[in-house]
């Protein structure tokens, strides 16, 4: 009668370590997917900041002149963007899209990539991943 007991669940953990293994493997992976999504993310603030930067030293000289510097520098939306053009196409970094506002004082940059990230064929089911980062930066003064 014992060894009746003992051979039916013979072999009954062999499905138990796959699925075990099953798991540890979708958690590896989705370890490395988000951790190039963040690096990814990372990338793209670092080239949307070095672009608001860029934007925010391009003074308006003709407001600069007409109505002086009282404690910051104006910027207008013209300049801005050209710097950012500017930038953008020195540093060879790709975007899908960016776009800029100024308001006089600060300029605001807004960066769009999309990146094919790993594993993103498990996760994304192979679309790539939408990056944005947003930047901003005001006019130095000394």
């Amino acid at each position: 009668m014992g060894s009746r007991t003992a051979g039916s669940e013979q072999g009954s953990s062999l499905p138990f370590v796959l699925v075990c293994w099953l798991v540890a493997a979708l958690m590896a992976f989705g370890a490395i997917a988000a951790s190039d999504a963040f690096l990814e993310q990372q990338r793209v603030q670092s080239v949307c900041d070095g672009a608001a930067l860029a934007a925010a030293n391009q003074t308006a000289a003709a407001a600069a002149y007409a109505q002086g510097v009282d404690g910051y520098l104006p910027l207008d939306q013209a300049s801005a963007e050209v710097a950012v053009a500017d930038q953008l196409a020195d540093g060879g970094s790709r975007l899908d899209s960016w776009s800029v506002a100024v308001d006089g004082l600060e300029a605001t940059v807004t960066c769009t990539r999309s990146v094919p990230i790993a594993f993103g064929w498990l996760f994304l089911g192979g679309r790539p991943l939408e990056r944005t980062a947003v930047a901003s930066a005001q006019a130095p003064t000394a």
